[in-house]
């Protein structure tokens, strides 16, 4: 799936409800290529995903992050809790074990 624009909190609920929808034991990657802004809110949804995915025996993969949304993942600390590909081609050669 892939996000564009902006994620924030008044542009969060498509990706959210595309989050929900696909949870389970199965693998998904967000192309972040197009997005421009993340704030607080569009990072606390990608983390609540990915907690609620592993949970699940998933996990929630990203690709493409730019600045300066690669630097907000950096300066939070959430850049190591995901694993972060350079592009989802990247992303999808790769199959990591949960």
């Amino acid at each position: 799936m892939a996000v564009r624009g902006e994620l924030e909190y008044g542009t969060s609920a498509p990706l959210r409800e595309a989050l929900e929808e696909n949870t389970g034991p199965g693998r998904v990657v967000v192309d972040c290529s197009g997005l421009r802004f993340c704030d607080s809110t569009g990072l606390n949804l990608l983390l609540k995903a990915r907690s609620v995915m592993q949970g699940d025996g998933g996990r929630l993969d990203l690709a493409g992050l730019r600045a300066p949304v690669a630097r907000m993942f950096e300066v939070t600390g959430a850049r190591t809790v995901f694993r972060v590909y350079e592009d989802t081609a990247a992303a999808l050669a790769d199959t990591p074990s949960a």
